[in-house]
């Protein structure tokens, strides 16, 4: 019956048809977005920023094992050398020459590199190497909630709710936070069971978004048409949706302008590092902020694209950390940066390169504890090869576990479950 009432509305069943997809990304219960996006207690509260590399960057172009013979026998004509500029990091690594700004931060003991990160049994898939980088899973699971959705799961229920499976008893719950991806849609890494991420592109589009016409009239028939469970939670959904669209507005109407010296790559991923940036200088405590820089799936002509690609990220990377400099922010802001896989150890004959595994991730910060080169490279002696590809030395949920534990102070083990093992002293 309740069903039948619900259709019988024809103009809210028509417009549900055009429901934007941001309204999706909050089907979870618990207290509304404006409620777990709370101001920044004087700007003390840590914050990750996840930088998500699509399509498989080239680890072996982008820290450079330039004095190893073997890289220049596997790749004859996409090898760097010190000719090109390279940028020295230790006596046997460099980085790509594109990667200056980041060089700095290095030199300033603000980058930090761990080579060789992958997982046991690798998948060359994209879409399936990305899923089990987003789950925090291993090759052998697939999960349909990511690691950063279980993190807010776990350490910021909802207020009333209980805590997460196994977590102690609490006479109240925590302050809830939430977690922002800049972007159209929501990533797996963002969604967990109970609470979930919210992706939106601009602060100003999506408040515009919610005042529009047909949603103003989809809530107002919505909230006339009562005893309905998909009719109550699509009002609560709208009610959500406009009040963390207020919030988030106002906010960045009011934030700070930008004190940087530099500028933002004019590119859909330096406008994602600006609104980062201006979200946070504005106060908005959200405890994960997710980008992502796409492109990376170098089959062919693999030397421009890259170096392209590589330059916006650092370009990009150098100027928010800039940023977050003058406001006092960026000690309290991690970086982390990794893409699906790596590619293969040998050029192909299109001048590029193909899927890969272990990889290298980048963790920039103000207050890390360990800074420079983490571990040693992987050995590209054929026999040390998994079938013509690196063999991962780290398990990238030790990083995981790291970040979790010791810079968001959460449970790692009911995120990533029992016994994964953190890189210690890290941050």
């Amino acid at each position: 019956m309740q069903r039948r009432r619900f259709l019988q509305s024809s103009a809210l069943a028509s417009t549900l048809l055009l429901v934007p997809k941001f309204l999706y990304a909050l089907d979870r219960p618990g207290a509304g977005l404006a409620a777990r996006l709370r101001d920044a207690p004087g700007g003390a509260g840590r914050r990750l920023i996840v930088v998500q590399l699509g399509g498989g960057n080239d680890g072996l172009n982008t820290i450079v094992p330039f004095r190893n013979d073997l890289y220049f026998q596997a790749r004859p004509t996409l090898a760097l050398r010190s000719s090109d500029g390279l940028l020295p990091l230790s006596d046997e690594l460099a980085l790509h020459p594109a990667m200056r700004g980041l060089k700095g931060l290095f030199d300033q003991g603000q980058l930090a590199i761990a080579n060789a990160v992958g997982y046991p049994n690798p998948d060359r898939s994209h879409f399936r190497s990305m899923d089990i980088w987003q789950s925090g899973s291993g090759s052998e699971r697939t999960l349909t909630t990511g690691w950063l959705g279980r993190y807010l799961d776990s350490s910021c229920p909802a207020a009333g709710a209980p805590g997460a499976p196994g977590a102690p008893a609490m006479a109240s719950a925590p302050p809830a936070y939430q977690a922002l991806e800049i972007d159209d849609t929501l990533s797996l890494a963002l969604k967990g069971e109970r609470r979930t991420g919210l992706a939106l592109r601009d602060p100003a589009k999506f408040h515009q978004l919610t005042q529009s016409r047909y949603l103003s009239r989809l809530s107002q028939e919505s909230a006339a048409a009562p005893g309905s469970s998909a009719l109550d939670y699509l009002y609560k959904t709208l009610a959500d949706a406009a009040s963390s669209a207020d919030y988030l507005y106002e906010k960045a109407k009011a934030r700070p302008a930008s004190t940087s010296t530099g500028a933002y790559p004019n590119s859909e991923f330096g406008k994602s590092l600006k609104t980062t940036a201006g979200l946070i200088n504005a106060g908005v405590e959200s405890r994960v902020y997710y980008v992502a820089l796409s492109g990376f799936d170098t089959h062919v002509g693999q030397h421009s694209r890259q170096a392209q690609l590589l330059g916006e990220l650092s370009d990009g990377l150098t100027t928010l950390a800039a940023d977050l400099q003058k406001s006092g922010e960026w000690t309290n802001t991690l970086v982390l940066v990794f893409s699906e896989f790596g590619r293969r150890v040998s050029q192909n004959a299109s001048n590029g390169t193909d899927h890969g595994t272990a990889n290298n991730v980048l963790l920039l910060s103000g207050a890390l504890r360990r800074a420079g080169l983490l571990n040693q490279p992987a050995s590209l002696a054929a026999a040390d090869l998994d079938q013509g590809d690196l063999r991962y030395q780290l398990d990238f949920r030790s990083l995981y576990a790291s970040v979790l534990t010791d810079w968001l102070g959460a449970d790692a083990g009911l995120v990533l479950g029992p016994g994964v093992e953190k890189l210690a002293g890290l941050v």
